[in-house]
């Protein structure tokens, strides 16, 4: 059973998607949200020079980066770019000329410092 459908995620298609703030520079938009023991999905929108503390991920996260470019302590990721962060790894999260990554998360992050 398809709990959601997303079309022309690589061509735009999230442009029309209402946002809501998430952390300053970053705003989200909830394709699921967390619930009792299912994952989080959702589009983050970085402006340019918006970051997200250092943090850590309880459970897996796996980002695709759908515009722009999203960089952590291991490198720049461009557009196209699929990333994978295993359950207990730590990062920050920056964009220097903004982004819009799809994201899920298996637990909410648990932020290190702010």
């Amino acid at each position: 059973m398809v709990e959601s459908i997303r079309s022309d995620l690589t061509s735009g298609g999230w442009k029309s998607l209402a946002f809501e703030a998430f952390r300053p520079g970053v705003t989200i938009h909830w394709i699921r949200r967390f619930a009792d023991d299912q994952p989080g999905v959702a589009f983050l929108k970085y402006e340019a020079g918006a970051s997200v503390p250092r943090h850590q991920h309880p459970g897996l996260e796996t980002i695709l980066v759908l515009e722009g470019s999203q960089s952590d302590e291991g490198g720049r990721y461009e557009t196209g770019t699929y990333l994978v962060n295993a359950p207990g790894s730590e990062h920050s999260v920056w964009s220097d000329d903004g982004c819009v990554v799809l994201i899920q998360w298996d637990r909410p992050v648990e932020i290190l410092e702010d």
